[in-house]
This record gives structure tokens, sequence and C-alpha cells, in this order.
């Protein structure tokens, strides 16, 4: 079973990953369809000796196959779009994150408050207790409530980022002058790893990204003692 996980998404942290895994399993579902359809009539076609030499053209058929793979492809297309505005709309966000990107390390700045801001290193290998990941565990962990749509905005210092974390469903590029945006809800307390996915210099796989989601009462208890 851990070998089969190992070829399948995260479990999903908010409710547009949830939404990212039914899209998933819904196209894979249609995709097994087609390829199973085609496999068949493939063997089957080999295996008869039925032919038809004065079979020249057949109007009905070529209308029926073009047809058939143009719905398909909206039933896919239709909850693909659907999604796409999804990722885009940001509703009412009660938390800004602002997330810059460096060679090699992450600095986090909470807008809505004066003075919160800090950088985020990957933890050396010596210093790292054995329940810590090696190359996903960082010294300062960002804080976020859950249950409430947190806005954040990602740019970078020096070279292309991307601040990625899959149970959350977010993969934002982050760009030198330009302040990119998106929001994401956590669904439960718990701790979520990501990491830089653009190559982004000879460090590019040491700068990774740990959020921790507490709730609401324990957020406003860490931001007093910051």
């Amino acid at each position: 079973m851990a070998t089969w996980n190992k070829f399948m998404l995260q479990d999903g942290n908010s409710p547009l990953m949830e939404q990212l895994i039914f899209f998933h399993d819904h196209t894979i579902m249609i995709l097994t369809m087609i390829t199973t359809l085609v496999s068949y009539i493939m063997l089957t076609t080999m295996n008869n000796k039925l032919i038809n030499r004065y079979l020249l053209e057949e109007q009905t058929m070529e209308t029926i196959w073009t047809i058939l793979p143009a719905i398909t492809l909206m039933f896919i297309a239709l909850p693909s779009l659907r999604l796409l505005y999804i990722m885009d709309e940001i509703n009412n966000p009660l938390l800004t994150l602002k997330i810059i990107g460096h060679q090699w390390y992450w600095s986090y700045e909470y807008s809505d408050f004066m003075n919160i801001e800090f950088d985020s290193y990957m933890l050396p290998y010596n210093e790292e207790s054995k329940s810590e990941f090696r190359l996903l565990d960082v010294d300062n962990r960002v804080i976020l409530p859950m249950n409430i749509n947190i806005r954040i905005m990602v740019t970078a210092a020096d070279v292309l980022h991307s601040w990625t974390i899959p149970s959350l469903g977010v993969k934002m590029d982050a760009i030198p002058g330009r302040l990119n945006q998106s929001s994401m809800t956590i669904n439960r307390p718990g701790i979520m790893y990501g990491q830089c996915s653009e190559i982004c210099g000879a460090n590019h796989s040491f700068m990774p990204i740990t959020i921790e989601s507490i709730p609401m009462n324990n957020f406003i208890n860490w931001l007093h003692s910051m």
C-alpha cells in the first residue's frame, strides 16, 4: 500500500485541493474508459477475418467518432474551467501573508500586523530530531489559523521561485518585480510541507516550506508572543 501511495496525490487539507483530487479522479476514470474501449476494438479487429473491400466511406460512422470524442472533451473541459476560476477567486480574506523568495530561503511578512516578519531556512541535518523530516523541516514555520480565508502574496528578491504546498493545492510563481496573489483555506490543524518548484540555482532543493495550521485562539496567542 505504501508503494501505491507514491503514485497518488497528497491528502487534501483545503477545499480547493479536495476539488482538484475529485477532478483528477474524474479525468482518470474517463481515460480508463477510453483506453478500455479502444483496446477492446483493436483486439476484436485483429482477431477476426471480417472484411468489406467495397467499403469506401461511411459518413455515419465518421460522424459518430467525431461527435463522441468532442462530447468526452466537454466532460473534461467544463470542470477544468470551473476549477480555474475558483483558483483565481479571492473572497474577503481575513489574513494576508506576504512571501518573498530568496536564494535560497523564504521570508514571510504578516501584513495585517506590525513587525511580524521572519526568514525561514532549512534545518541542517545535524540539528534535526528524529521526528523531523530531512530536507523538509525549517527553523521558523509559517503559523496560520484554520478555517479562515487567507490571501497569499508572492514575489522574489533575486530570481524566479515557486511557492508550492501540494496538500493545499497552492503553487504560485515568485517573480522579481511582480506581486502574484492567491488564496487558501486550511480545513484542519496539522503540519504541511512543500518546496520551491522552480529551478532557482545550485541550492534549489534546499529551500523547503513548512506550514503549521492551528486554531484561531492559539494563533492569537502566537501573535502576542512574537
